[in-house]
């Protein structure tokens, strides 16, 4: 799981300059250069690839997220927060267990299009966390998506609602560490063991998305759509077969597969579905799939 451990940093400081990614804790107030993927010309008749920046994602003590909405938001609805299940400031939610509701006053920096923070936002509670099936935490706040726009300039990512697809170029966006990493989708898991959770459909990415520590929780944004695809939330670091920070992958018939060094997110496209007018959480709505308490 992508936090910002002790264990994380310290593998920092061991791996030395040349090695490990120039960041520290509190990262920099300004985003590291990175390589935005150059648009495809006409006549390739793909879509053309954005450029996707840090606005609208968000630092957590301990983890990244994103300001989110859905394609049925109200710009007058209070706006929600997208993280992972296990960013929870409360801790991991429990193989099985469902958050709804929870009280909550966490505090998010916003940040611009550079990783400049622009504002403080507070969540007025946990709409809804689990890491079973998938690891989501989605926190409501005290602001709507209107006020947060017209204080700060900043507008939230749409979730997109249908299913991402092999081959797609994301942004892998961390507020945490003010970093951009770009890949592909590479594929899809059926199901990805770590320790005692299991995630269903996880997205596998190509090499070149190292993610590391601090960039759990990160939206994973379609570089053609500008839509979240997904939320980054772990990777195999040591080699080590389904343990935390070590998850594998099991196919249908059960077979267990080891890919050191590849990182995972979880696919998104599943909870607009489950939220309602004025972003009021449904599990009982029709087309919701979520895990329910």
């Amino acid at each position: 799981m992508r936090k910002p451990l002790v264990a994380a940093l310290f593998a920092l400081v061991i791996a030395g300059a040349g090695a490990a990614p120039a960041v520290a804790a509190p990262a920099p107030e300004s985003a590291p250069a990175h390589s935005s993927a150059s648009a495809l010309t006409a006549d390739t008749r793909a879509p053309a690839l954005k450029a996707v920046s840090l606005a609208g994602t968000v630092a957590l003590s301990n983890c990244s997220g994103s300001v989110v909405r859905f394609p049925n938001s109200a710009d007058t609805d209070p706006a929600l927060v997208l993280s992972n299940g296990h960013c929870l400031e409360t801790g991991f939610p429990e193989p099985g267990e469902v958050i709804v509701g929870q009280s909550s006053s966490r505090t998010f920096g916003l940040l611009n299009s550079a990783g400049t923070k622009v504002a403080t936002l507070r969540a007025s509670k946990v709409a809804y966390s689990t890491m079973t099936d998938t690891d989501i935490t989605i926190y409501q706040l005290t602001s709507t998506y209107a006020t947060i726009r017209n204080s700060y300039g900043i507008s939230a990512l749409t979730v997109q609602n249908t299913h991402p697809n092999t081959g797609t170029a994301i942004t892998v966006a961390s507020g945490y560490w003010k970093k951009l990493y770009n890949c592909n989708v590479d594929g899809f898991v059926y199901r990805l063991k770590e320790g005692d959770w299991t995630w269903k459909d996880s997205v596998r990415y190509t090499s070149a998305c190292n993610t590391i520590g601090g960039t759990s929780g990160s939206p994973v944004v379609d570089q053609a759509t500008g839509k979240v695809v997904a939320v980054n939330n772990t990777g195999n670091e040591d080699g080590q077969r389904c343990t935390v920070n070590n998850p594998c992958e099991v196919d249908a018939s059960g077979n267990v597969t080891v890919r050191q060094g590849i990182n995972y997110a979880e696919e998104t496209y599943q909870i607009p579905a489950c939220f309602t007018t004025g972003n009021k959480l449904n599990l009982a709505a029709s087309g919701c799939v979520l895990p329910k308490p």
